[in-house]
């Protein structure tokens, strides 16, 4: 790898910035100044020190990003915004080539997305074995009745060959449009142009915190369709023991701290 690039990987600046660090010659590669950026270093190997402090290597890194909608849960896309043009329009172009999502969004459902490269890990959260907890908030059209909630933490049938898991329906609330956000409005009229809904002031939503188990195509959407309802607004809020950081507005995304990677890692212990 590139020294230059190696020392932004470490976060030590981006490409421009650690070129000039390395150029005034305060890093040593293996005990030796080295002022050109494009030397190549071992990152398992080589010792490399800056400004006397030891570099050291992190083979694995992990990010939270609150996904927006309009984005996709993708690498790459010709056509849409990805998760990892947002990571790097946060963290700069220094970021590594082997980073991936943990687990997909819809294009329109929002919230916490794990950016990792750390393909163990994903798997374990992943995994339908684990049945490692999803967290949502939802806004969904009209009332869920008391019915639909009760087959929603019973298990219901949204047409796979097995019920879904029982899920926890939490903070049910019935509310007015005018009561919403004006974010979560802005985003139930765009789907007012698809789904020609009638909203006005008075329509009434029902709101409410919904944890699943599992994580089967399309699940939350199609569990709400089953209990009588449509989701109009959708965010993820937790997977597992990671809760989305509140103060990251839509786009924003920070590296997780290390007791977050640790409380992630036993999940599976």
């Amino acid at each position: 790898m590139r020294l230059d690039k190696y020392l932004a990987e470490m976060s030590y600046g981006t490409r421009n910035e650690v070129k000039k660090i390395i150029r005034s010659g305060d890093v040593t590669v293996n005990g030796v100044q080295t002022l050109k950026p494009e030397t190549r270093v071992d990152e398992l190997s080589d010792i490399v020190y800056i400004r006397n402090e030891r570099v050291s290597y992190s083979q694995f890194v992990y990010y939270m990003l609150n996904k927006p909608a309009g984005c996709v849960s993708a690498t790459k896309d010709n056509i849409h915004k990805t998760v990892i043009d947002l990571l790097k329009d946060n963290m700069g172009n220094n970021t590594r080539d082997d980073i991936f999502p943990a687990g997909r969004l819809d294009i329109d459902v929002e919230g916490l997305v794990l950016l990792t490269n750390d393909g163990a890990l994903a798997h374990m959260l992943l995994s339908p074995h684990r049945h490692v907890d999803k967290a949502y908030y939802i806004v969904a059209d009209g009332i869920i009745t008391e019915d639909g909630i009760k087959k929603l933490a019973e298990g219901i049938d949204i047409g796979d060959d097995a019920l879904t898991l029982p899920a926890q329906a939490e903070n049910i609330k019935l509310c007015r449009f005018g009561e919403l956000s004006r974010h979560i409005q802005g985003v139930i009229k765009n789907k007012n142009d698809e789904n020609l809904l009638q909203i006005t002031e008075d329509r009434v939503y029902t709101s409410m915190e919904l944890v699943i188990h599992e994580g089967r195509y399309h699940q939350v959407k199609r569990m709400i369709e089953a209990a009588g309802s449509k989701v109009l607004y959708l965010k993820r809020m937790r997977m597992g023991t990671l809760l989305l950081d509140e103060t990251l507005l839509p786009g924003e995304c920070r590296e997780l701290s290390v007791e977050e990677v640790h409380q992630l890692e036993n999940i599976s212990s």
